[in-house]
């Protein structure tokens, strides 16, 4: 089964000192499929590594991300329109951008799990392909 992959998740993976590290290591050593990174979370990781953990794990992250593990995932037209709805929908929620992009990616791409420690956003969420995302971890 294939994943889409959060800002949230790839942080604690990446930071050995995250609470969550352990859980979302054990999670991307066990599951099968295609690990999909949409290219709207990768300045918004990258940001927050380099801010918060430096620019030299910023640098081994973006480099680690071309190894066949990963999968990078366009934003098309249509993820951007079906974004804007869910925007417009979910605005009194406050979900961001980059979620919006994730969901529109994950609809698109028949993709029922999410890879994410944002439980808030992507529980009140209804995609129009599945009656809910299953959320790891």
């Amino acid at each position: 089964m294939n994943q889409i992959i959060d800002t949230s998740f790839l942080f604690a993976l990446t930071n050995r000192n995250d609470k969550n590290h352990l859980p979302c290591l054990a999670v991307a050593q066990r599951v099968k499929g295609r690990l999909i990174i949409p290219v709207t979370v990768l300045p918004e990781i990258a940001y927050l590594l380099d801010v918060r953990l430096g620019h030299q794990v910023m640098r081994q992250f973006v480099a680690q991300i071309t190894q066949p593990t990963w999968t990078l995932e366009s934003v098309q037209s249509r993820d951007l329109s079906r974004a804007a709805a869910l925007l417009e929908q979910y605005a009194d929620a406050r979900l961001d951008f980059v979620d919006a992009t994730l969901v529109a990616i994950a609809e698109r791409l028949n993709v029922n799990r999410l890879l994410s420690l944002d439980q808030r956003h992507y529980r009140i969420i209804r995609p129009i392909h599945c009656s809910a995302f299953e959320i790891l971890p």
